[in-house]
């Protein structure tokens, strides 16, 4: 049974939380928490009984722990796991995994000096309809791939950024694109290959924040297909989609729903014998589960820290994304195209 400690008390830690807190997890169970407002840790301690902390470092020599999770502010990621790794326990941490790419290398580059994972949360790559699209992806059901799509359009009002000093900054946490859309991104890349480059534009719409609410980009992907990023938090009067389309010369595969959980389109030229069932077995999430993807992304913690089983994001691959988000900030500073492989000179992000 790996032993679990939060770090960060904030809005998500009350998922990770409820799933380590709650038993969900067969392998691991949450030890303790911390955050520096005590207040919140007290919180979480006191409902599922662990011990509470202000201090990380307190927390990781008091404690034996097998895993950290890393839940504060997106500015702070990369210093506390730097700080952290000495203590050679294994790492979690939520998206994005950095603000920079320097920092994202330097989580790494300690983490593989201490000899320990890093795991970074990507957690809609384990949602049932997006499995069964990488399986047809995989299986070349699609052929040559055309135009690949995601559309985050959320609602996220003043009152959200003002739940925190640090949100829509861009020192600590970045707009639409860094934070809500990155899981999206992700997936996106994860679907249709690497990017070649991307010409991109974003505004601050209906929010006073730094950082962008609204953005667009297309994407030129290296295979030849071209790609669309439509993400923004000011859609109103709530939440109306998170999803992904897929095109190509054989197929097309659209999923849907409030975070890309919802099979709604699943096409092929070539039909085969199960593509019938898909839509029944395979069309959403458990509805009955809380947190699935995140449930999903622990059972995989287990199995790679007790089994030694391949890591599906780790620091490097966590690290892809966030060169996109870098480079679709470098294109709307310059204006113009950015291609890929690039050093960045004009984002803001993390600074």
């Amino acid at each position: 049974m790996l032993k679990v400690g939060l770090i960060g008390c904030g809005r998500i830690a009350e998922r990770h939380s409820e799933i380590l807190g709650g038993g969900k997890i067969k392998g691991a169970k949450l030890q303790s928490v911390c955050d520096m407002n005590i207040e919140r840790a007290k919180k979480i301690g006191e409902k599922y009984c662990v011990k509470v902390y202000s201090d990380m470092h307190e927390m990781m020599r008091s404690e034996q722990l097998d895993v950290v999770t890393i839940l504060t502010a997106s500015g702070n990621h990369a210093s506390n796991v730097i700080e952290l790794a000495d203590y050679k326990k294994h790492i979690i941490v939520e998206k994005p995994m950095a603000l920079t790419l320097e920092d994202a290398d330097k989580m790494i580059s300690v983490c593989d000096k201490a000899g320990i994972k890093l795991f970074v949360i990507k957690q809609n790559r384990f949602n049932v309809p997006v499995l069964k699209a990488k399986e047809a992806i995989l299986k070349n059901r699609l052929g040559k791939l055309t135009l690949g799509t995601i559309r985050v359009r959320w609602c996220r009002k003043q009152s959200y950024y003002d739940q925190d000093k640090w949100r829509g900054t861009w020192k600590f946490d970045g707009g639409v694109l860094t934070n809500q859309a990155s899981h999206h991104i992700d997936l996106l890349e994860w679907m249709m290959g690497e990017v070649e480059s991307v010409s991109a534009f974003s505004k601050t719409m209906l929010v006073n924040i730094e950082a962008e609410d609204t953005a667009v980009a297309i994407l030129k992907f290296r295979n030849g297909a071209l790609g669309i990023i439509e993400a923004t938090t000011a859609t109103r009067p709530r939440d109306l989609e998170g999803s992904i389309s897929l095109l190509g010369e054989k197929g097309t595969i659209v999923i849907g729903g409030f975070a890309v959980n919802e099979m709604k389109v699943w096409n092929f030229e070539n039909e085969i014998e199960s593509d019938k069932d898909v839509m029944k077995n395979y069309s959403v999430n458990p509805p009955d589960v809380y947190g699935f993807g995140h449930i999903a992304y622990y059972n995989h913690v287990v199995e790679c820290i007790n089994n030694g089983c391949a890591q599906l994001v780790d620091g490097l691959e966590g690290r892809k994304s966030l060169e996109l988000i870098h480079a679709i900030y470098e294109s709307i500073e310059l204006g113009r195209e950015v291609f890929l492989r690039f050093n960045p000179k004009l984002t803001k992000l993390g600074k």
